[in-house]
């Protein structure tokens, strides 16, 4: 099976950019996720992780 798509991919110029660009979009969207949590705000935080708590609460009043 992979000798079927290799031959394939052997015949297309340029192909070997491919696997750099898609490792290039891996890499910078985890940097830039990995920024967005170090610089986000703690009360943010604390807000978004008592959501499934809050929900509860709400239902049970109910």
């Amino acid at each position: 099976m992979l000798k079927f798509v290799k031959g394939n991919l052997e015949n297309i110029d340029g192909v070997q950019i491919y696997p750099m660009i898609s490792l290039l979009i891996f890499f910078i969207f985890f940097v830039g996720l990995f920024i967005w949590v170090i610089t986000a705000k703690k009360k943010h935080i604390e807000e978004v992780s008592n959501l499934p708590l809050e929900d509860n609460i709400k239902n049970e009043e109910l």
